[in-house]
């Protein structure tokens, strides 16, 4: 990762932070924490592992994976999928703390509204790791782990702005903005990240967004629903492409991706250059076949692997390896953060990029 030099992506981050979301800054502090004399607690504790509402193929895989791996390092894992909203991750919390949890890992469905299950982890003594999305709001959140998620929209925003360039090579084109749930923390992230990129060639007439729709508020898409996402986009597409062409979309995962491709297609429209997030089978098929433009490889195996490192090293009395300290300010602290690198796929690597995933290996051979 590398340090953010450029004034306008410089100013885009000063702003995520006065929102008190996420600024991904690049900073490597490279910090390692060294033992701090003995264990903090005994390896066959119970670990608390509280996840959203199971919208993508990645909080699926996470499940089996911190199972496996909590289990199989020796602790007790306690896995939990909040499918019935906020309430329900509250009262699973709570009842990790009441199991005697050592560490807790929340991956929130809402991140600002679990402070009073927080506070009362941190009375019993428990670590606090935000997984993927931040916890904000709090001083009871120890570490957070995920993917650089600044970056993946700055991704997004370019992969946008190469395909439509790959297919039409003059300009001007049309697009048309989703955004993620308001209430997932990283939503605004990703959103920020690729305005930083598209916001300037929308400035200079390169972009037109034909609805007007460019704020994230107008952008977004509760709960992450497919057809939350399909509904916009027929109306879109109704309201402001009768005759005009529909050049680029610019979507924050494949979920939405496909919802909207759907809609483009039931409307009889040329499919349009569109971006997505995390890699899920369909559309990863979907790229091959040339439909979906891109999608993000953000290795769930990988996040739940040093998630269980954190775990592993405050277990041995160790401080957890940080590379950055700077970014995450959320609105009561500045957590302590390790950053995976996300990665960039198109049909120009797909059959590269999954080489070692055992389910999307044998797919893209």
């Amino acid at each position: 990762m590398q340090m953010i030099g450029k004034a306008g992506k410089a100013a885009a981050i000063a702003a995520i932070a006065a929102l008190a979301l996420t600024a991904c800054g690049r900073a490597e502090t490279g910090t390692t924490g060294g033992s701090s004399g003995g264990e903090a607690f005994p390896k066959n504790s119970s670990i608390g592992v509280a996840l959203p509402q199971k919208t993508s193929e990645n909080w699926v895989l996470a499940e089996k994976l911190f199972n496996d791996g909590l289990n199989g390092s020796g602790f007790k894992a306690d896995v939990q999928f909040a499918n019935g909203g906020v309430s329900e991750q509250q009262n699973q919390i709570s009842a990790m703390v009441t199991k005697g949890a050592k560490v807790i890992i929340v991956g929130a469905i809402d991140g600002a509204q679990l402070g009073t299950q927080l506070k009362q982890a941190k009375d019993s003594g428990a670590t606090i790791i935000a997984y993927d999305r931040l916890l904000l709001n709090t001083e009871n959140v120890d570490y957070y782990v995920a993917y650089d998620n600044f970056k993946v929209g700055e991704l997004q925003g370019q992969a946008l702005l190469d395909g439509m360039k790959a297919k039409k090579p003059s300009g001007p084109y049309n697009i048309e903005l989703f955004a993620g749930s308001p209430d997932d923390a990283n939503a605004k992230v990703f959103f920020d990240g690729a305005m930083s990129v598209l916001k300037p060639k929308i400035d200079d007439g390169t972009l037109k967004v034909v609805s007007g729709q460019t704020s994230f508020e107008q952008a977004v898409t509760q709960g992450w629903k497919a057809e939350n996402a399909q509904r916009r986009a027929d109306t879109l597409l109704t309201g402001s492409y009768g005759t005009a062409s529909l050049d680029g979309v610019l979507s924050p995962n494949d979920t939405l991706a496909r919802a909207v491709l759907t809609s483009v297609k039931a409307a009889g429209k040329p499919l349009p250059i569109i971006t997505g997030q995390d890699s899920e089978v369909e559309s990863v098929k979907s790229i091959m076949a040339g439909e979906q433009y891109s999608t993000i490889n953000k290795d769930t195996r990988k996040l739940v692997e040093h998630a269980i490192t954190m775990v592993k090293d405050i277990q041995a009395g160790k401080t957890p390896e940080i590379n950055d300290d700077k970014s995450y300010n959320n609105k009561v602290k500045t957590v302590p953060a390790y950053l995976l690198d996300p990665v960039i796929v198109t049909k120009e690597n797909v059959k590269t990029a999954y080489v070692d995933d055992p389910v999307l290996g044998p797919i893209t051979k």
